[in-house]
């Protein structure tokens, strides 16, 4: 049976491409930035700092929300970091780091992990896991490196880079959930709220053809 009490996911992050992975999946979130500062938490382990950090982006959202008493409330935490060459690598701090990362990853392979921390607000209950996929860089130019950090697109990002936007050419390919290397694993959503009772069609819109109208489902 489906929970009669509507749902609410609350997106404890201020990505854009997480925001767009989950409402191409059908899933129109709220947002809600957790103001988390990400240089308090040290680990050797990139698995150990992405989960952390999802965790703290979701509590720290957890503790400003005021759910209403008719709705059920979701909140979910994500946090991104590429694994590489014995390294942790979250976002460049300046266009000469951006430079040098893809002067290394250029030709070789890493592996991206994304945390992933999902709060049910009324049941108290959490449900949290890392997705990680490995991901292979193209040998691209020193033009196409400057010409890339030019645009400013890898500060913003962790690993310096995507697959969803300019940086998508640059990667040859990958071994693992696209969705992951964008900063929210779709699959594994789906398995957390699993674990909380739910299932991810509990979350769908529907869309009308041509997406001229969105509407609950059900």
């Amino acid at each position: 049976m489906p929970d009669v009490m509507p749902l609410r996911l609350v997106l404890a992050s201020a990505s854009p491409a997480r925001r767009k992975t989950l409402q191409a999946a059908g899933i129109e979130p709220d947002v809600l930035v957790s103001g988390v500062d990400e240089s308090l938490v040290v680990t050797e382990r990139a698995e150990d700092l992405c989960l952390e950090l999802a965790r703290l982006k979701a509590q720290a959202v957890l503790a400003r929300l005021r759910p209403a008493g008719d709705q059920r409330t979701l909140v979910l935490g994500c946090d991104s970091v590429l694994a590489f060459d014995g390294q942790i690598l979250g976002k460049p701090a300046d266009a000469a780091d951006a430079t040098e990362r893809w002067e290394r990853m250029r030709g070789r392979s890493g592996v991206l992990h994304s945390g992933h921390c999902l709060i049910d607000v009324g049941a108290g209950r959490h449900a949290e896991a890392v997705a990680s996929t490995v991901v292979h860089f193209a040998d691209i130019s020193d033009h196409e490196i400057a010409t890339y950090v030019g645009t400013g697109e890898p500060l913003a990002v962790a690993g310096a880079f995507t697959i969803d936007g300019l940086g998508g050419p640059f990667v040859e390919r990958i071994d693992g959930d696209p969705s992951t290397v964008i900063g929210l694993s779709l699959p594994l959503l789906r398995r957390l709220l699993a674990e909380l009772d739910l299932r991810i069609t509990d979350l769908w819109t529907k869309v009308a053809p041509g997406s001229q109208s969105v509407e609950p489902l059900g």
